[in-house]
Parts: structure tokens; sequence; C-alpha cells
């Protein structure tokens, strides 16, 4: 795969750990939705606990992008969703571990007004790796 990252002065810079966007070529990887069940329980963990939760979505993308042959590194966009946009620092906190700033994926990010079994925070992604 070849993946490049996009920046232009021309647009506003990133305000967290995203670049403004990623050239990519190669297979595509579609990662649906992700949110805070742990998949050893079946059932939501943390639900009062948006930093945790995060930790939990990314985990879950991890373990999925591993089974299709992707890492992070691989990731070009992601969504992040959120119930309460006065968590985005705390998400992102947790989102830049994952995502180092110079590497990162393009990014959007929203408040919703309801997500799945009323989770805090839920986050797609799409990934590109070598055919």
């Amino acid at each position: 795969m070849t993946r490049k990252v996009i920046n232009t002065e021309n647009a506003p810079a990133p305000v967290g750990p995203y670049n403004q966007a990623i050239a990519a070529s190669g297979q595509f990887v579609f990662v649906a939705g992700q949110i805070a069940i742990d998949p050893r329980l079946g059932d939501v963990v943390y639900t009062d606990d948006v930093k945790k939760q995060t930790e939990q979505v990314l985990a879950n993308l991890q373990a999925i992008l591993t089974a299709a042959g992707a890492t992070f590194q691989d990731v070009v966009k992601t969504t992040v969703f959120l119930a309460d946009m006065n968590d985005f620092a705390a998400v992102n906190a947790v989102y830049a571990k994952y995502f180092p700033e110079d590497t990162a994926p393009a990014r959007a990010c929203v408040q919703v007004s309801r997500l799945p079994k009323d989770v805090l925070v839920e986050i797609d992604a799409i990934a590109v790796i070598s055919g």
C-alpha cells in the first residue's frame, strides 16, 4: 500500500490527532462503527467513563483490523460519534495514543442525539492495505 499524508496551508489545520487527508492505494477495509462492548462479556462496559469506553472501542477496532490483515497505521479515515461534544478532549487524549498526529488518518467528529445501547462514543474506520 502507498500512503501519503496530505496537508495544505490553504485549509484549516487539524485541531487534534488527525490529518486533513490521506492518499492511499490498495485493498479497502471498511470497519463498521464500534462501541464499548467487551466481546468476552457481550455487553457494554464503563457506562459512565468516556475514556475507558474509547479504549474498549479502539481495542475492538484493532481486533477487526488485525483479522483483516491491517493495523492502525493502515487506517486512512475515521468517524468519531460522541453523545456529548464536551467529551471531545477526553476522547482525543485516548485516540492520540493509537493515532500519532504525524501519521493520523483523516477524521470527522460529530455529536449525535443517541448512540446504540446508549454508549458515549462510537468510532468507525476505513483502512487500505496491500492486496
